[in-house]
């Protein structure tokens, strides 16, 4: 049925207006709860007609209504990114509680993903919210308890290596939390994917920037940034790229014994 992909997605793009509210929010340390929304450059408070996702921007043409000054293209493409998160989910898992669960995790990865690439920082108040609703989550789910335990260990002691190691020059204390999350939302076979999906996105981004020169060799990537679309990546397709090495890897070894 065509009805239920275009609910979810017109959900997705709801919610996703409601995420910039929070991300916006956080920045100025204000309530997201609370308060009516605002244009960021005149204060003038937005009404109804301004406050429909995505299109508003695109029928003001980008600009606010009132001061007619330029808005952020972020904003709808945050909204377009929810959107496209919750329709992804559904088609891998249709109506069902991991869907809810995993709109949820999305939700929390925007945030992140967001936040981190804007302001270079992961807030614990998006990740420790996040870390104990993965923990509860996971036995709705029926996810073993070692898995996720072990994941946690591993994410953290991951970041908490390297941080401890250059003494916070790597890596900041939030992409500790961040791995943390990572192992509970995963489980520790499927952590190690995201953090290859990660490391090479990072890595294939960075030399793109020194090939441009828009980044020197010493310049800092919003590593959240990364480390939360691979997460969201191996949450929809972990498991077939396991089966998929997993399946390489004893073609490889048939043949080498066979040689």
């Amino acid at each position: 049925m065509i009805v239920w992909p275009v609910l979810i997605f017109v959900l997705g793009l709801a919610i996703g207006s409601f995420l910039n509210v929070v991300i916006f929010r956080l920045a100025k340390g204000k309530s997201f709860l609370k308060g009516r929304s605002y244009c960021p450059k005149c204060k003038h408070q937005l009404g109804a007609k301004d406050l429909i996702p995505l299109f508003s921007f695109i029928f003001q043409k980008s600009r606010c209504r009132y001061c007619k000054k330029k808005i952020s293209s972020l904003y709808p493409l945050v909204e377009l990114a929810a959107g496209l998160t919750f329709l992804l989910v559904y088609f891998n898992f249709g109506l069902s509680l991991k869907s809810l669960v995993y709109i949820i995790y999305s939700c929390f990865l925007i945030i992140i993903f967001v936040y981190d690439l804007r302001h270079h920082l992961i807030l614990d108040k998006v990740t420790i919210p996040a870390i104990i609703i993965a923990f509860l989550a996971s036995f709705f789910l029926k996810v073993s308890f070692f898995s996720i335990l072990f994941g946690a260990i591993i994410g953290g002691g991951f970041f908490f290596i390297q941080f401890a190691a250059s003494r916070g020059k790597w890596i900041g204390g939030g992409d500790i939390r961040l791995g943390v999350l990572m192992g509970l939302i995963l489980g520790w076979e499927k952590l190690i994917v995201a953090l290859v999906i990660a490391y090479l996105s990072g890595a294939l981004v960075a030399l793109m920037f020194l090939i441009t020169k828009k980044k020197g060799l010493k310049s800092k990537l919003p590593f959240g940034t990364f480390l939360s679309l691979g997460t969201f990546v191996t949450l929809l397709y972990g498991s077939q790229m396991i089966d998929w090495y997993l399946s390489g890897a004893l073609v490889n070894w048939y043949l080498y014994r066979e040689y």
